[in-house]
């Protein structure tokens, strides 16, 4: 069996939940739903584009705590909570993601966990 090697954050809702902020197996790093989540446990705040641009931050922190860049970066999923904020959030993706032109989803949900949060994102990458 691959080696698993687990990658944990301030994140409240990992022990009550039971997930992990990112974990790497070969050479994938899949990093879980990234909320706009402060290292003191409280929610970022801001717009949509603030927030999204703490979830990139936490993201690519998480893959390279894990081995990887930015370039590695294959595919990133964005979750927002009014589609009226995509633009916002799509900016964020470029100014984050931009080297590695990862595949890339948007969809709007109907809420995510804590009220304030307007988005969240996960994303996945792949070492040569």
């Amino acid at each position: 069996m691959t080696e698993r090697r687990r990658l944990a954050s301030a994140s409240p809702f990992e022990e009550q939940i039971g997930f992990c902020r990112a974990m790497r197996v070969g050479n994938r790093i899949l990093v879980s739903g990234t909320a706009p989540i402060e290292d003191d446990g409280s929610s970022t705040p801001g717009d949509a584009g603030a927030q999204a641009d703490r979830c990139f931050t936490l993201i690519l922190r998480s893959i390279e705590e894990l081995g990887g860049s930015v370039e590695d970066v294959v595919r990133v999923r964005m979750f927002v909570t009014d589609i009226a904020v995509a633009d916002a959030v799509s900016a964020s993706h470029a100014r984050h993601m931009k080297p590695a032109r990862p595949t890339a989803t948007l969809v709007a949900v109907k809420e995510l966990y804590r009220p304030e949060w307007l988005v969240e994102i996960e994303a996945e990458a792949m070492l040569d």
